[in-house]
This record gives structure tokens, sequence and C-alpha cells, in this order.
């Protein structure tokens, strides 16, 4: 009984560590796709070099997962990865004297290509600057006579 019982408890642990094996999703027959990145000014098309592209998996609930890839673009504004599986990603691309760029796309098709134009900085306004030199004009407060009565 003692055999019967021992030669039960090994085949159930062969089991147990066999099937989740056979049950897990292999990520090397996911379909990949080839990315290529071309990243130029808004303003006259221009090439932006060194700027960074940073790609990040983002999950079912639309939330940002671990880990990523950050890449380099070439002096000609251009950057490549292959490998990137289907589903959707987020790319943000930071690059000096330029905003931060940041767009989730959805990688569907065997080759797919971004064209991303960054836009200079734009003027910051603050409560706090002084505008004395240039006062906004004041409408004036209605008379008696232009009041209306209750």
């Amino acid at each position: 009984m003692n055999k019967l019982l021992c030669s039960a408890m090994v085949l159930l642990g062969i089991i147990s560590v066999v099937i989740p094996a056979f049950s897990q999703k292999d990520k090397d027959d996911e379909p990949t796709s080839w990315i290529y990145f071309a990243v130029v000014k808004d303003d006259n098309g221009k090439p932006v070099r060194n700027a960074a592209i940073v790609l990040h998996p983002v999950n079912e609930k639309g939330r940002q997962e671990r880990g990523g890839m950050e890449l380099k673009s070439d002096p000609e504004g251009k950057a490549n990865l292959d490998g990137i599986p289907y589903g959707p990603l987020r790319v943000q691309v930071l690059a000096h004297g330029f905003q931060t760029y940041g767009e989730d796309f959805d990688i569907s098709k065997p080759k797919t290509e971004i064209t991303i134009k960054l836009k200079r900085p734009q003027g910051q306004f603050s409560i706090y600057d002084d505008n004395s030199k240039n006062p906004t004009p004041r409408q004036d407060a209605p008379s008696d006579d232009q009041k209306k009565p209750n």
C-alpha cells in the first residue's frame, strides 16, 4: 500500500508540472512587426537627430506594462526595430529643445512606418508677469441710470 501511495504521489507531481508547461502561451509563435521611425521637426520637416524613442507595451486595460526599450534616432532622424509583437504599443519621443511626444499605436502589420513630428515649446503665460506696460482695457461699471430696477 505504501508503494502504491508513493507512486501515485510521484505521478500526481509529474502531471501537475507537465500540464501547466503545455498550457502556457509560447511567445515565439506570436507574429511580430518591424517598426520604422522617422522623427522630424513639425515646422520645416527636417530630421531630428539623437531623439530618444521609448517603447512600452500596453495591456488590455490600456495601462503601461513593465519593461520597454529605448532607441536613438540617427542623423537622418530614423530608427528601426524588429521583433515588436502585435498589439498596442506606447511610443514616447524626447529631444532637446522640443515638446515631449506621446501616443499609443496598434501594431498589426509585418512592417509599420511611424512618422513623428516634434513641435517647439510654446510660450508660457503667468499670472505673475508684469502687465503694467500693456494693461488690458477695463470695462467701466454701468452708471446709475443704466442699471435695471428690480
